[in-house]
């Protein structure tokens, strides 16, 4: 009995590798399910640890959930370069930013996320299972994207908060996934936030996944990922109507950036 399930299984996954290696949407779906997979499951064993350690939701929990994350990497051939972490180091509170592509983010901030940093996330996010959990854990401010008004008020808090315990925040400013190898414009939220809490712009900037990971043409490879973190931009003295110049800049800067990490013209 035992034989033939071992017989059973060498078969089925001999029949996966030949149609990954024919197929790249076969190939492209089971490494995106298994990197799904490896995010509940890693994300139930990191709350575990989270609670145990640290009792319950805290920003020190991101150090365990970076520990988790971190070996993401390995399982799929990826390899980040990174520059310019000193520029994290900041007296005190700021907004970063960066660019958002694909559902493999995670794994690159959490490659440079520095300590005390917290991210702002789509409600939606917490109803993912344990994946739900450990972001709640890790100290997550959610926003409900549909409501203008909420998200306003939420924001407004972070800043309050922000400047009281000391915390770096992460925005996403274009506000949603963007695999184009391009940026999306970027929402103002995350510099309203800064100029409201006078406190630095911290722009950072990942080169395109299109070599190796693209939805719509199913691509799903190993590759390199190279990561710039930009020099601080103050808002000190800046004011609500510095906002929109503020935005601009940031957007202009990580676009110039990322074209040229990603090995592309202007």
């Amino acid at each position: 009995m035992e034989l033939g399930w071992l017989l059973w299984g060498t078969a089925v996954l001999l029949l996966l590798h030949v149609l990954m290696e024919l197929s790249p949407a076969v190939n492209f779906a089971l490494r995106v399910g298994f990197y799904c997979l490896l995010c509940l499951v890693f994300s139930a064993l990191a709350a575990a640890v989270c609670l145990l350690v640290n009792g319950g939701r805290t920003v020190k929990n991101m150090r365990i959930i970076k520990t988790f994350v971190r070996t993401f990497k390995y399982f799929f051939g990826l390899r980040f370069e990174v520059k310019g972490l000193e520029n994290f180091e900041v007296e005190g509170p700021a907004v970063i930013v960066s660019n958002h592509q694909s559902i493999l983010d995670m794994m690159g901030l959490m490659e440079v996320l520095p300590d005390n940093c917290v991210q702002v996330g789509k409600k939606e996010l917490l109803y993912t299972g344990s994946v739900g959990l450990i972001i709640y854990l890790g100290g997550v401010i959610f926003i409900n994207r549909k409501s203008t008004s909420s998200a306003k008020m939420v924001m407004s808090e972070v800043a309050k908060t922000m400047v009281a315990e000391n915390v770096k925040v992460w925005v996403y400013p274009e506000g949603t996934r963007n695999c184009t190898g391009d940026f999306l414009p970027f929402k103002k939220g995350a510099f309203h936030l800064a100029v409201q809490a006078q406190v630095p712009v911290i722009p950072v900037v990942y080169s395109s996944f299109t070599t190796f990971y693209n939805p719509k043409t199913k691509l799903f490879t190993s590759g390199k990922i190279k990561v710039e973190v930009l020099p601080p931009i103050e808002t000190k003295g800046l004011t609500l109507d510095d906002v929109t110049d503020l935005t601009d800049r940031c957007f202009n800067t990580m676009r110039e950036t990322l074209f040229r990490l990603s090995g592309r013209p202007s």
